[in-house]
C-alpha cells in the first residue's frame, strides 16, 4: 500500500530544518479503499484512534504505517534511533478557519509524519502547509506541501522546525503519526485528544461538519 522504494529514493533537506516530501506515497488505486474506509471524525481538530472506528483498508494503511519497514527508512533518513521509542497517532477530518497556526510541535515529538488523504488535487490556495524559516512570516518559506492525496511530509522536530498555513475552512482530511520520547507523552496527548473528541460528539456533530465540507 505504501510507496517504500519512492520513500527511500527521497532526500532529505536540511534547509532550515530536515523534511522530505513524497507525493503519491500512497498506491493510487488502494487509496481510494482507504477513502472509502476513512473513519467519520466528530468535527475538527485531532482524533485518537479511540472512539474512532479504524477497519478495512484505512486500518491497514496505518498498520503499515506502524511497522517496522516504514520505521526503518525513516530512521535511516533522519539518522536517529526511534527503539523502544513510543508512536502515536491521530486522524484529522476538518479544518477550522484559526488552524494552522504557525508552530514547530512540542519539544516531546522526535519525528512528526503528515500523511494527506484528501482528493487527488488541492484546489484551493489556502490550507497548503508550508515549511518556513521564521515564526512569523508565512511568505518566507522553503517549500509548500499540497495536502492532495497520498502526500507525505516527514520532519525532524527541531527549535526551527516553524511549519503552519493560511486559513482553511472545511473537510481537510489528514493522518498524524509521531514517535515521542516517552510513553507518558503518549498518554497525556491521547487523553487530552480524547476528551476534546468526545466533547464535540456531543456539541458539534460531524453531519454539520459534512454539509459544510
Amino acid at each position: 500500500m505504501l510507496r517504500l522504494d519512492a520513500l527511500r529514493a527521497t532526500q532529505v533537506e536540511r534547509d532550515p530544518f530536515e523534511y522530505l516530501i513524497v507525493k503519491n506515497f500512497v498506491d493510487h488505486e488502494k487509496l481510494k479503499g482507504v477513502l472509502a474506509d476513512y473513519p467519520a471524525v466528530p468535527g475538527p481538530g485531532s482524533h485518537p484512534p479511540v472512539g474512532l472506528n479504524i477497519s478495512g483498508h484505512f486500518k491497514e494503511l496505518i498498520d503499515e504505517l506502524l511497522g517496522p519497514s516504514f520505521q526503518n527508512i525513516v530512521e535511516e533518513k533522519f539518522d536517529v534511533d526511534l527503539t523502544d521509542r513510543p508512536t502515536m497517532y491521530t486522524v484529522r477530518g476538518f479544518c477550522r478557519a484559526r488552524d494552522g497556526k504557525i508552530h514547530t510541535d512540542s519539544k516531546t515529538k522526535i519525528i512528526t509524519v503528515l500523511l494527506y488523504m484528501n482528493d487527488d488535487s488541492w484546489e484551493s490556495s489556502t490550507g497548503r502547509l508550508r515549511l518556513l524559516r521564521n515564526d512569523s512570516d508565512l511568505e518566507n518559506y522553503v517549500a509548500e506541501v499540497e495536502p492532495a492525496g497520498g502526500t507525505l511530509l516527514i520532519f525532524k522536530r527541531s527549535d526551527n522546525s516553524w511549519h503552519g498555513h493560511h486559513p482553511f475552512e472545511g473537510k481537510r482530511r489528514a493522518v498524524q503519526l509521531n514517535w515521542v520520547i516517552d510513553q507518558s507523552v503518549v498518554d497525556g496527548e491521547q487523553g487530552r485528544h480524547g476528551f476534546s473528541s468526545a466533547i464535540k460528539r456531543l456539541f458539534q456533530p460531524a453531519l454539520s461538519w459534512r454539509q459544510r465540507a
